[in-house]
């Protein structure tokens, strides 16, 4: 029998190409996104069911559409997110305020409601999207980065937790994939050329976007969390990005401090071509 997924923040990005890979893999996917109330935007071979992680009222009625249609999850991926390039010092509190909502809290809010029906189950599993920036940072990348690291160590708390009940947790850090927008990359209202970061900021955006241009394909990135998901044991962690992403995740605990944020500062002062 087909086991069941709820997938959120699924109409683009990783988030999609994670529910089309469940989709051809064979699984049973509910998946929820806030554009998904205009059924234009609707993903072939799955239950489409607007969702806004941000608020209760949509995940209590996405819930109730998803059981009802296809019955308790067998399995929740969190891949809803959103990025806002700023200073840390430039952050309005209303931005980081957002990221965070989107980011974490509605992770928190997804597997409040997930957890009982698995229980029920005596078994599940709970997949959240990290970042490589949830084990290090970057330049203008604070409120982001700060949301990756609240994943980081729920997830690790909610693993132990929940393991006597048989359900399983999996972080996934990905770097930059080909899959982002301009939707998904905002720009914190502060950022203008009146900043004394401005230089630095303009360039380390353009750095940005061309790694997430040259990143790793989306697609495989979907087929190698379907593949986990058929596993008898879940992986804990699940690290998919670049040769060199992967690189500077190693250095940021091998090398002194010092050393290492020098060498992450020049690589973001570089012109890309």
């Amino acid at each position: 029998m087909a086991k069941t997924v709820w997938i959120t923040g699924a109409s683009s990005g990783l988030g999609l190409h994670t529910a089309m890979a469940l989709i051809r893999n064979g699984f049973q996917v509910a998946a929820g996104a806030r554009s998904f109330g205009d059924a234009k935007n609707h993903v072939a071979g799955c239950l489409c069911l607007p969702l806004d992680v941000t608020q209760d009222e949509s995940i209590d009625a996405f819930v109730s559409a998803a059981t009802s249609a296809l019955g308790a999850p067998d399995i929740l991926i969190n891949c809803a997110g959103m990025l806002n390039l700023g200073a840390c010092e430039s952050y309005a509190p209303d931005e980081v305020r957002q990221i965070m909502e989107t980011n974490f809290l509605g992770q928190v809010r997804m597997i409040s409601r997930a957890l009982p029906l698995m229980r029920e189950k005596g078994k599940g599993r709970i997949v959240n999207f990290s970042s490589i920036n949830g084990l290090m940072g970057i330049p203008f990348q604070g409120a982001y980065a700060a949301s990756k690291h609240a994943i980081e160590g729920y997830s690790e708390c909610l693993r132990l937790e929940c393991r006597p009940f048989g359900i399983e947790v999996m972080v996934v850090r990905p770097g930059d994939h080909r899959s982002g927008g301009q939707s998904y990359r905002r720009h914190s209202m502060a950022m203008d050329a009146h900043s004394p970061y401005w230089t630095a900021y303009e360039k380390a955006c353009q750095v940005i976007a061309w790694d997430e241009g040259h990143g790793c394909n989306p697609d495989k990135l979907g087929e190698k969390i379907a593949k986990a998901l058929r596993k008898k044991r879940l992986p804990g962690t699940m690290r998919i990005a670049k040769f060199d992403q992967h690189l500077a995740v190693i250095l940021h605990d091998l090398l002194p401090t010092w050393l290492f944020e020098r060498i992450i500062a020049s690589y973001y002062k570089k012109t890309k071509e």
